[in-house]
């Protein structure tokens, strides 16, 4: 069987190197065709010098340069385009967007517009940009993959039934680090909103998953992958991680997807799909389980969650303006600048006060997306005075 050759863009983040780990587990399947970072010059290089890639990436120039320096063998690119061309390179048969963030949306759209496989983490492509990507998918053939442990837990699910036959998606999330405790948001520290009980992640999906905006942006990415109506997306806690989603169909059953929480399983099955592989990940041991539980999610609670079903409900720029404040709050919190408490209260205001536009282009999302950013930082400028 010849190899697949795989474009890993954000190979250095935390699921691009679980889907190295992957490749390296099955290297007479796949064949990393090019690797891509922003900045860690490092590991890239470590990564280049094991599995040897015909092309990389490196955003800044600079560091491109010494890259090129290091491996004058390997094609280097760099700047803004250089994600695109990785994406449509005709060698490559499957893209894996492991890039956090608003920056993954354009090399996304570039995979499905030249006909890869696309396998996403990048769940923002998806929010931003949901209508149009789907919609370029289904022009080109082009198969979407869900990389998130939830929404691979509801594709595998719905393998057992037809679209119509769906109820409703419900969502698992673990709550984060301080589901159940008494803590005090406003004192709250960024070491301790990163240190996740289950899952080992970056440090935006970190913050994200304990303000539960992580979940709020995987619902609208489920709306758009599945093409469910929000009002069929439900969302329930669920700490011990081991359920990562289900599906209930129209006669009241219910199809979940079980395992121990370990995303390398979900990149695997997205880089294999329909197909699955063996794998080094151990099986989950039901009898070692001591139990399995379940609380609402409310919204006024979890005031992210009615973040994304506003989003949803207003339809147009709405998603792309969450997004784009949730990554400025994020990161204003992880430096210093605001409290714990005041991420999802900043971005609600940032909703309410950017005029939002329908019937959208690209450009629209793009320009969105500045704007946003923009309120984001003067808000956060004025708050601190």
């Amino acid at each position: 069987m010849k190899a697949k050759k795989i474009a890993v863009l954000g190979s250095t983040g935390s699921i691009g190197t679980q889907t190295l780990d992957v490749i390296r587990m099955h290297s007479d399947r796949f064949k990393v065709q090019s690797v891509a970072a922003r900045s860690n010059l490092e590991l890239i290089s470590k990564q280049i010098k094991e599995f040897v890639p015909e092309k990389a990436f490196i955003y800044d120039k600079d560091l491109a340069c010494v890259l090129r320096a290091r491996f004058p063998d390997i094609f280097v690119l760099s700047g803004e385009d250089g994600l695109c061309m990785l994406a449509q390179d005709r060698e490559v048969d499957i893209v894996v967007n492991a890039i956090v963030g608003a920056s993954g949306l354009i090399p996304s759209l570039c995979a499905v517009r030249a006909g890869k496989r696309l396998c996403t983490a990048n769940k923002e492509s998806l929010v931003m940009a949901g209508e149009i990507l789907m919609s370029l998918a289904g022009q080109t053939g082009t198969k979407i993959i869900p990389i998130d442990s939830e929404h691979s837990a509801l594709l595998q699910a719905m393998l057992s039934g037809s679209h119509s036959e769906i109820s409703r998606l419900i969502l698992t999330a673990s709550g984060g680090p301080f589901f159940g405790k008494d803590v005090d948001y406003d004192t709250l520290k960024p070491e301790q909103a990163l240190n996740h009980p289950n899952w080992s992640m970056g440090p935006k999906i970190s913050i994200d998953s304990a303000t539960m905006m992580n979940k709020a942006l995987e619902v609208i990415e489920a709306h758009w992958l599945f093409d469910i109506p929000p009002e069929k997306i439900d969302v329930v806690i669920h700490p011990q991680s081991i359920i990562h989603s289900i599906v209930e169909f129209v006669d009241g059953s219910q199809i979940a997807q079980m395992s121990i929480p370990d995303m390398k399983l979900p990149v695997q099955y997205a880089l294999t799909y329909p197909e699955r592989l063996e794998s080094t990940i151990n099986a989950l041991n039901l009898e070692e389980l001591e139990e399995l539980t379940f609380y609402p999610a409310d919204r006024e609670t979890f005031p992210a969650l009615g973040l994304a079903f506003k989003a949803l409900e207003i339809g147009g720029t709405a998603p792309a303006i969450l997004n784009a404040a949730d990554e400025i709050a994020v990161n204003a919190f992880l430096n210093g600048k605001i409290r714990f408490s005041e991420i999802t209260s900043l971005v609600q205001e940032c909703m309410n006060s950017i005029k939002i536009t329908h019937r959208i282009s690209l450009e629209d999302i793009l320009d969105a997306d500045r704007t946003a950013r923009d309120w984001m930082v003067e808000g956060i400028k004025e708050q601190a005075r």
